[in-house]
């Protein structure tokens, strides 16, 4: 079978990729488009699919546009930029519709507009990769390369960041390569408030007293707040200035949450101020109402809901969250919510919480979901549950779980647009006792 052949693409892969039919074997066809025929090359080949990267477009769907990065394609960062931004949004509204009917056997009454912001520098929170390339005598700064992630892409800037990073991609490289240390700096962990945006070095080796100065100085000249991270999680500290301080609002409910630099915060401010007023809309909490808040994090859906509720209790599983969300209450004025930390994927029988009763429930759980919860909570006395997800197959089967065992109807669902160029499908659902 020859390594190159010509293909029309028939449909789009959960990751982003074309997908075609040849000899009756499906095919993987990266940087291709629904309705297209491409010339292609296949670079892999597995039992039951096989895989390949476009050379050549030989008819062009309606929807392909020019992507804005000149390193689209070879960074593994963004995986849609050649296609429109309406019919990304699109093709993963028809993901999260598919998952919902054949993983959870369950179809919504009601399918939501999807929820769309600003799609280009949204990004606060990212890890660049770095790497210290001898042959080109310099530090290369990215993410991983697309399709062998063994490797990181070479940019200059990156459009997906918030431009007081992706614009100076160039100029922390520069940086890298003029320090002593340039080949034991792995990562960089990128981390923006509102008002500061701060760089976390991850450096396996001792920083010399130059490093720092040059790393101070590069803070001070582009306003960046400047980590070190010599280990574990535990070990950053802030090396200039003296006690930066990161914090986010959430616009329309007067607040501000203050955050670590390795903290879980949503990726996209402005998505993330529309996805709370939509969280809270759909969930409807009155001044009555006792809520649950699991997998609460630092606080972004549990203060909102507090300021409507009669009380909120928030569960998180990381120690260090839990606090920063008491924190985050106190400095906030909020007086009705408490917070938890449990291990919310084991049996909860035990916690204090466990057996109260709420009348409302929020659920914002990690890619694994919340099939633990959702199959032994007492539920009982719940008269609506929103289900806030990254990743549309495990929200599927739980929604199975909550139809076809705990005596729910799944009334909304649809996407929201938390990654734009990319094919990361965030999603949210609203179920009703029955």
């Amino acid at each position: 079978m020859s390594r190159e052949f010509e293909a029309a693409i028939v449909d789009l892969s959960h990751d982003g990729r074309g997908v075609a039919r040849r000899e009756g074997k499906t095919v993987f066809v990266s940087g291709a488009l629904p309705g297209e025929r491409v010339r292609a090359r296949q670079t892999g080949r597995r039992r039951s699919f096989d895989e390949a990267v476009t050379l050549e477009v030989l008819e062009r769907a309606p929807d392909r546009v020019e992507p804005r990065c000149p390193h689209f394609g070879q960074c593994g960062g963004c995986t849609l930029q050649h296609m429109d931004a309406q019919r990304q949004i699109q093709a993963k509204q028809r993901v999260l519709v598919e998952n919902l009917a054949r993983i959870g056997h369950v179809e919504a009454a009601s399918v939501l507009a999807p929820l769309t912001a600003e799609p280009w520098g949204y990004r606060r929170k990212a890890r660049l990769g770095v790497k210290w390339v001898e042959k080109k005598g310099r530090a290369v700064v990215g993410f991983r390369e697309a399709g062998n992630p063994r490797f990181i892409a070479d940019l200059s800037r990156c459009e997906v960041l918030v431009p007081a990073v992706g614009e100076r991609i160039a100029a922390i490289s520069a940086l890298l390569t003029s320090l002593d240390a340039r080949a034991q700096l792995p990562q960089i962990e990128v981390a923006a408030g509102d008002d500061t945006v701060a760089l976390v070095f991850r450096h396996l080796q001792p920083i010399s007293d130059g490093d720092r100065r040059k790393l101070v100085d590069f803070g001070r000249t582009h306003g960046f707040a400047i980590f070190l991270q010599p280990g574990g999680v535990d070990s950053v500290h802030a090396l200039w200035p003296e006690s930066p301080t990161l914090e986010f609002s959430i616009a329309g409910h007067e607040l501000r949450l203050a955050f670590l630099p390795l903290d879980f915060v949503q990726v996209n401010t402005s998505m993330n101020h529309r996805m709370v007023d939509h969280a809270l809309a759909l969930l409807d909490p009155q001044p009555t109402d006792r809520v649950l808040d699991l997998f609460c994090g630092l606080g972004n859906f549990t203060l909102p809901i507090a300021r409507r509720a009669g009380a909120v209790v928030g569960v998180e599983g990381e120690a260090g969250l839990v606090q920063r969300a008491r924190d985050n209450a106190v400095a906030n004025g909020i007086g009705n919510a408490r917070f938890h930390v449990a291990d919310l994927c084991v049996d909860l029988h035990g916690e204090p919480w466990y057996g109260q009763g709420f009348d409302r429930i929020l659920l914002d759980p990690p890619r694994s979901g919340a099939e633990a919860v959702v199959r032994s909570l007492p539920l009982e006395a719940a008269r609506r549950i929103v289900y806030v997800s990254c990743h549309p197959g495990s929200l599927a089967r739980d929604a199975g779980i909550l139809v076809h065992e705990r005596g729910f109807v799944l009334r909304a669902a649809g996407v929201m647009d938390m990654f734009p160029h990319t094919a990361h499908v965030e999603s949210i659902a609203m179920f009703e006792r029955s």
